[in-house]
């Protein structure tokens, strides 16, 4: 009798947890993952109860997070993690020796540089073999976070104040950091497994004691009856997050796997099913793909909540909000009724990174250039393409249709509903049509994917750009900062 293929205990890690992946019939690498998570959550209330800004220094608090961050990274990946110092330490050396002009270009090129060459070794090394938890998700988080701090560094130097945005004067950093600083923003235990990426001012705040003050002091609370600034817990906040987790688990170990996105590009599924039967199981083995994610990120999310890191301040009601570092909305993911509103409420942080190191400095096609590097960053596995080039195209359409033809839906109520219910079932087929190939990876099943679907969402984008005019997207965003405030005067003096 043959012997049972090793491949689900298969680790670049530590095997001190064999056994207990044995029992549960788990991969160790995920078995890891997610006791480093759930350690760092531990390890998180402890450091705020215990090296609070008020028990212990800054330098002290840098250190710990640094220390156990790079001990949780060994513990997952082995001697694999080498390449996450490698990275962080060349661009400390560029960060140090390059000129303020260009220092976030060659941070850039470097960071994504190495990124993608890791990218390849994973194809031609593992041939799509690859671990489902392997060092390449740090690194992609490690890469946000050097190219944010590059740029905003840049930003705070090398920049006027008035070439700059609100926000882009808002995160400017006016000094380098310190190699304890900089290595505790990159490689600190509760982002350094699954993110997310943070902006380098609202770490360094959080590590002094500054943040959750800072964002009280936006509030005029003697107005509410405070004497005093009240005193947020992330408690309630870590225990929601928590259970979102609980249930996200539950579904991966019970949905995900009954409805494989493989069985979408199956021979004899293909030949038995019709075609809207095949548009309905896709939304079902997508809807299944997702909870991994959901799991991934309310985790991070809620460790990052109980090391006290994550406050935003104040919402309508008068309640404490902890989502300054959330990757997703459920809800709005699940009710968008928009290509753009899922997008910006699925892997907010990333979205957040794109938009601050591409999308707000591209002279050209920031849209298109965007998108790119989105599938550049993610990897070179060519469903990845597939992905974010349909995405293009659907964005574009999406944004024609919704310019030109909304403004008909909101006369009255019934109307509004029926574009709402019509636009909320074309966005969540349209979104499983996109995300087909980045689940499938490879060129072959892909355009068979896409064959079976007769490219049905491609012709219809391309459709409606050739029949609807496109409107120019106003991009007030990117103005500088002193032409705001200058229209603003203006139109005051008016």
């Amino acid at each position: 009798m043959a012997e049972a293929p090793a491949a689900p205990h298969r680790t670049t890690g530590s095997t001190l947890l064999h056994p207990l992946s044995a029992l549960l019939g788990i991969p160790l690498d995920q078995i890891n993952f997610v006791a480093c998570q759930l350690f760092a959550l531990l390890a998180a209330f402890w450091f705020r109860i215990y090296l609070g800004p008020s028990h212990a220094s800054s330098a002290v608090r840098h250190a710990f997070a640094t220390l156990f961050g790079i001990y949780f990274a060994v513990f997952c990946f082995g001697w694999y993690s080498i390449h996450l110092f490698v990275l962080v330490m060349m661009n400390y050396g560029i960060m140090n020796t390059a000129s303020i002009p260009n220092i976030h270009r060659y941070s850039f090129v470097v960071a994504m540089g190495y990124l993608t060459l890791c990218h390849i070794s994973r194809i031609y090394i593992f041939h799509y073999g690859i671990l489902t938890t392997d060092f390449s998700g740090p690194l992609m988080i490690i890469t946000q976070k050097i190219t944010t701090l590059a740029c905003q560094l840049h930003d705070g130097i090398g920049r006027q104040a008035e070439e700059l945005t609100a926000e882009q004067n808002r995160l400017a950093v006016k000094t380098r950091p310190s190699l304890l600083e900089y290595l505790s923003y990159l490689l600190n235990f509760m982002s350094i497994i699954a993110g997310p990426c943070s902006n380098y001012k609202d770490y360094i705040a959080f590590i002094e004691g500054r943040h959750v003050h800072m964002k009280l002091l936006e509030v005029n609370w003697k107005q509410k009856g405070y004497d005093r600034l009240p005193d947020p817990s992330p408690t309630g906040a870590v225990m929601y997050k928590l259970c979102i987790t609980l249930v996200s688990l539950v579904l991966f170990l019970t949905l995900t796997k009954n409805f494989p996105m493989a069985y979408i590009v199956d021979n004899e599924f293909l030949d038995k099913t019709p075609f809207l039967s095949r548009l309905g199981y896709l939304y079902v083995v997508t809807q299944a793909a997702k909870p991994k994610y959901y799991f991934a990120w309310t985790l991070a999310d809620a460790v990052n909540n109980a090391a006290g890191y994550g406050f935003s301040g104040v919402d309508e009601r008068g309640a404490f909000r902890w989502d300054l570092l959330s990757n997703l909305n459920i809800w709005n993911i699940e009710t968008a009724t928009s290509f753009k509103m899922y997008i910006e409420n699925w892997n907010i942080q990333t979205a957040a990174w794109l938009k601050r190191v591409c999308y707000d400095r591209a002279p050209w096609y920031p849209t298109a250039l965007t998108f790119i590097l989105s599938a550049l960053w993610h990897g070179i596995y060519p469903g990845y393409y597939f992905t974010f080039l349909t995405g293009i195209l659907i964005t574009l359409a999406a944004r024609a249709i919704r310019s030109n033809c909304r403004h008909y839906f909101l006369s009255s109520v019934p109307l509004k509903i029926a574009y709402d219910v019509a636009t909320w079932v074309v966005t969540q087929l349209a979104v499983c049509y996109t995300v087909a190939p980045f689940v499938m990876l490879a060129v072959e099943p892909t355009v068979k994917f896409y064959k079976s679907m007769y490219f049905h969402m491609h012709i219809l984008s391309i459709l409606v750009l050739l029949v609807l005019p496109i409107r120019p997207q106003a991009r007030s965003i990117r103005k500088p900062q002193n032409e705001a405030i200058q229209n603003s005067v203006k139109s005051k003096d008016k």
